[in-house]
């Protein structure tokens, strides 16, 4: 009667036994991750049905559509509540639209800098500064606008109330600086080099592969930054 080879067998140090307990710890991990996906759908799923069903039943209830869109006055504990959502929404979206005017193009700067142009020494200085910006609690930040960002528009002229827009766009660009900032340097320092050693070998300038190779090649970490900018600048005002 013919034996199979040890080697051929079951056995713990058969190639066989490792290829099948391969195959199971793969099947494993696949499972593993679309459990932490369904996870995250499911949250995801959950959050926006309570929202959305106490949303439905405070404009069935206490206001309806029309004024809680198109309403300009938000008086939540006046005798007569009203809840117009305009005001706030125009408010936002005003210091939103203003904070990214500061923090795009600063933020995108300062990452080309970063990433082309800055000595090491100067990066390993500047990089953690403007990081460091990220950490700084949002109250800190209102309270700087009110102390110190409004009374400075005042000296410079400008005839603006002790809250107002322009000083919180200022502050929520400040805010948002060090998101664009980071996640741009992190894009462009991604981009092979073998890139830019072809574009200096063609005869271009520093500032036209920076501009021409890098940044476009890099372009779709630099859009990702500015929606994570816009989504936070959002959330803070």
């Amino acid at each position: 009667m013919e034996t199979q080879p040890l080697s051929e067998t079951g056995h713990p140090g058969s190639l066989a036994y490792k290829a099948s307990l391969g195959r199971l710890v793969e099947k494993a991990v696949r499972l593993l991750c679309f459990f932490a996906a369904l996870v995250s759908v499911l949250t995801t799923a959950g959050i926006l049905f309570v929202l959305l069903n106490d949303a439905f039943r405070f404009l069935r209830e206490v206001a309806g559509p029309d004024k809680f869109f198109l309403g300009i006055v938000w008086q939540p504990n006046a005798m007569e509540p009203q809840f117009g959502v305009l005001p706030l929404v125009t408010g936002t979206l005003m210091i939103t639209l203003g904070s990214l005017v500061i923090s795009v193009p600063l933020g995108l700067f300062s990452a080309v800098y970063l990433s082309e142009y800055a000595p090491l020494k100067v990066k390993q200085i500047l990089k953690p500064a403007l990081e460091l910006l990220a950490g700084v609690p949002t109250v800190v930040y209102g309270y700087f606008a009110l102390v110190t960002v409004t009374p400075v528009l005042r000296s410079l002229g400008w005839n603006v109330d002790f809250q107002n827009a322009a000083s919180g766009a200022i502050v929520v660009g400040v805010m948002t600086l060090p998101l664009i900032s980071s996640l741009c340097e992190d894009a462009l320092a991604a981009v092979p080099r073998g890139l830019r050693e072809a574009a200096y070998g063609l005869g271009s300038t520093k500032f036209e592969v920076t501009m021409k190779i890098v940044v476009p090649a890099a372009l779709s970490g630099i859009v990702a930054s500015f929606i994570l900018a816009i989504s936070r600048a959002i959330g803070e005002t």
